[in-house]
């Protein structure tokens, strides 16, 4: 079997499917919803069936963990018709989220079972509220454009700079897109980079108020996502980022003592699994995420159950 990621699986791909012609005609369709990603998801799907004809190709979606969201979490305030029609929020990094709750799960299952703000922080970052494993409520949206500044991704954005853009500016929706999702985020913010290392080494005024913008984003989300879960257990910190910059997750921190969350600057510098200090009523670890053992556990179990193992 191989299994495969895939960025968008909209509202009808809520578990990991086996591909074939129809549901790939399906996935393409939402494009348009994650043009960075999909289109290469999709490439490389279309490769292995050709490459490997009798092998079972499996789909795992990264919106699919975010699927058992309570209602208010999904709707946007706009005519329900197009609520139906799909315009929803749909919730991304789930392969990412997933595990993360696995490796809770194994190794601190108490915390699991509690509240936890997970930050996937990288050149694509979101954060995601899971109580007792499952997710509750995402920073990502419709698109994987929402939330929190990404590399080149603005997140979140008034839609009336948008109007303008269009209006005043003239833009239609190939230069938007060109705007949104190549040049905008941490790159347009620094006028330098995406790369949050090379930005940390820069230095510069532009460089420090991209940075200061992004850990300014996560704070702000981290302390709606406990609103959401109703108070916060722990929070942890995974992809590039989120494992690798102390810098990042101490600013990200600093503010967040009246949520009960205090770190020990030696561990965070030291790259610790859990960098809170001892007492602290929010724990806060850093986990690096396994996106490909996700992949292969689901390879894994539908090739059980087709028989083939």
């Amino acid at each position: 079997a191989v299994g495969h990621r895939i960025v968008h699986g909209g509202a009808d791909f809520a578990e990991p499917v086996p591909l074939d012609a129809a549901s790939l005609a399906a996935l393409e369709r939402l494009v348009p919803l994650a043009p960075l990603h999909q289109p290469h998801n999709l490439a490389g799907a279309r490769a292995a069936m050709a490459a490997f004809p009798d092998a079972l190709q499996i789909g795992c979606f990264d919106t699919a963990f975010h699927r058992h969201h309570p209602l208010e979490s999904d709707l946007f305030a706009l005519p329900r018709e197009y609520y139906a029609r799909g315009v929803r929020r749909y919730g991304f990094h789930g392969l990412s989220y997933a595990s993360i709750a696995g490796q809770l799960a194994q190794h601190a299952p108490g915390l699991h079972a509690g509240r936890v703000a997970v930050a996937h922080l990288g050149a694509g970052a979101s954060i995601c509220g899971m109580r007792g494993g499952r997710s509750v409520a995402s920073s990502m949206g419709f698109s994987a454009l929402d939330g929190l500044p990404m590399a080149t991704r603005p997140g979140q954005i008034d839609p009336g700079v948008l109007l303008w853009l269009m209006t005043a500016e003239g833009m239609d929706a190939a230069a938007l897109s060109d705007l949104l999702y190549h040049r905008s985020g941490l790159l347009g913010l620094s006028g330098l980079s995406g790369d949050m290392r090379v930005l940390e080494a820069a230095g510069t005024p532009e460089t420090e108020e991209a940075i200061g913008y992004f850990t300014y984003r996560v704070r702000r989300e981290i302390g709606a996502t406990a609103a959401a879960l109703g108070g916060l257990d722990g929070i942890v910190f995974t992809g590039g980022i989120g494992e690798n910059s102390a810098r990042v997750r101490a600013e990200v921190c600093a503010s967040l003592g009246w949520l009960g969350v205090e770190i020990d600057a030696a561990a965070n510098a030291d790259h610790a699994a859990s960098i809170a200090l001892p007492g602290a009523a929010v724990k806060v670890l850093v986990i690096p995420t396994d996106e490909e053992r996700v992949i292969a556990h689901a390879a894994q179990a539908a090739l059980e159950a087709a028989g083939g193992a």
